[in-house]
């Protein structure tokens, strides 16, 4: 049955990272459709290190710990963390430096990233870390009590470095729904991000509403490399303004 299951999301992987972009390829200037209803994007959580950085005109270091899902190969601008940078530096004043970085944790448990998580941030020092987890503790049935503790103790590791933390759930996948129980570790994030005070960026849901209504069709087992992007593309945009409002940039530190 896990076989099955982690066939199944590899393809979605497949799926939504997309094969290498032929030469002359471009992400379209607009969003095919990336409407979400406002409680998606809204967090009573703050960034108050990225709200200070930008006020004070320094560089803006965010650093996304994700998996394959976060690329997309030879096609690297169109991949999620590149659309959120450029939509911040185009949301932000023109001499606010925005820099994303991206460090792969392929196919690493939450407690197995987590573990990293002190000498990483000695390496990088962000002022703010999207970590993207969840998904191969549910192919695993990692017991929900543990992936909590481990994404507890991520979080106290992120945030002893002096960063400020965004937690991303798991993809949402209607191939996969009936193969894996998504909800305990759905469940235990939001736990974790209401202990620790920190915005969780609920990718599954954001997911799940563009495909139910009809916005992308996630059951296709034929999608083409388009689809990849413009999932990419709209998730990027997503999590930038939620960036922005958990931060409290108001107009004056926005261009727009």
């Amino acid at each position: 049955m896990k076989a099955k299951v982690l066939l199944s999301l590899i393809l979605l992987c497949a799926g939504l990272v997309a094969p290498p972009a032929r030469a002359g390829e471009a992400v379209p200037a607009a969003p095919a459709a990336c409407e979400l209803p406002p409680y998606l994007l809204t967090t009573e959580s703050q960034l108050h290190k990225v709200a200070e950085t930008v006020k004070a005109g320094k560089s803006l270091e965010i650093l996304v710990i994700g998996s394959r899902s976060t690329t997309i190969p030879s096609s690297e601008d169109s991949s999620y963390p590149a659309r959120m940078q450029a939509i911040l530096k185009d949301k932000l004043p023109p001499a606010e430096t925005v820099h994303v970085s991206v460090e792969i944790q392929s196919k690493k448990t939450a407690e197995e990233a987590a573990g990293t998580f002190v000498k990483l941030m000695e390496a990088k020092t962000p002022t703010l870390v999207i970590w993207q987890t969840g998904t191969v503790d549910a192919i695993r049935s990692i017991d929900p009590d543990d992936f909590r503790g481990a994404v507890t103790e991520g979080v106290t590791a992120l945030q002893n470095a002096g960063a400020d933390v965004v937690l991303m759930n798991l993809q949402y996948s209607p191939r996969t729904e009936t193969m894996i129980s998504a909800p305990p570790y759905l469940d235990n994030m939001r736990v974790v991000a209401q202990e620790h005070d920190v915005p969780l960026f609920d990718r599954f849901a954001m997911m799940r509403q563009w495909n139910d209504q009809g916005q992308f069709d996630l059951f296709s087992p034929s999608r083409g490399p388009e689809l990849a992007k413009q999932v990419h593309d709209c998730i990027g945009r997503a999590l930038a303004q939620f960036v922005i409002d958990a931060a409290h940039l108001g107009p004056a530190q926005q261009q727009n």
